[in-house]
């Protein structure tokens, strides 16, 4: 098992041997999509486990989605933080969009190889997506502010987990400007209260909610 993967269970302890499964299945499939498309910043190839799944796996430490939530991921390029996400939460349904066909292409096949019953992705930008969601998730797309118009209306009104219905934004380094120019009310997770990785000593979840 390699070093990548038992940092996975690390903080992760109580994966299924099938999650384990697809979460090792990772490398090889992102290696051999991005050496024919680049999804994946050829740097950050060989650290996708800590820049990549790991990263996106920070959300899980924020919240326990219950069963049935429903999550759109805007902007999830390759299938970020979608996929992990989706393994570790096999009965939540994930909807996964991006602008670019060809990353979503990557995402389908990723889907399908790994056998994900709970995702679905598509070509589309946010606004064009269709009804309701729990949770919108993305990383670092685009500044909070930009961010919200393409959403609005996309949160279901009542929410049943323990965070209300919102936003859950990967972001790093100083926000202080990009969260007083949202005009919004947010909450900081700092990943590195989870995570001891150096990568995520300026790494955060940023938690807001959206009004209709």
């Amino acid at each position: 098992m390699k070093p990548s993967i038992k940092t996975i269970i690390n903080y992760f302890p109580n994966l299924s041997e099938i999650q384990i499964e697809q979460f090792t299945k990772l490398e090889p499939l992102y290696k051999d999509w991005n050496s024919q498309i680049n999804v994946i910043s050829r740097k950050d190839i060989d650290e996708l486990y800590i820049k990549h799944v790991l990263h996106s796996l920070g959300i899980a430490k924020v919240i326990d989605f219950k069963d049935n939530t429903k999550i759109l991921d805007v902007g999830t390029g390759g299938g970020f933080p979608g996929i992990p996400l989706a393994i570790l939460f096999p009965k939540v349904q994930f909807v996964l969009v991006d602008s670019i066909g060809k990353k979503i292409k990557v995402v389908n096949e990723v889907v399908n190889r790994l056998e994900l019953e709970n995702v679905k992705a598509y070509h589309k930008r946010a606004e064009e997506v269709e009804g309701q969601f729990d949770f919108v998730v993305t990383r670092a797309v685009a500044r909070i502010k930009k961010f919200i118009p393409w959403v609005k209306g996309k949160l279901h009104p009542e929410s049943f987990n323990e965070l209300k219905n919102g936003l859950l934004f990967l972001k790093g380094g100083d926000l202080s400007e990009e969260i007083e120019e949202s005009k919004k009310q947010v909450h900081l997770y700092p990943l590195s209260d989870y995570f001891k990785e150096e990568f995520f000593e300026t790494k955060m979840v940023v938690y807001t909610r959206v009004k209709k």
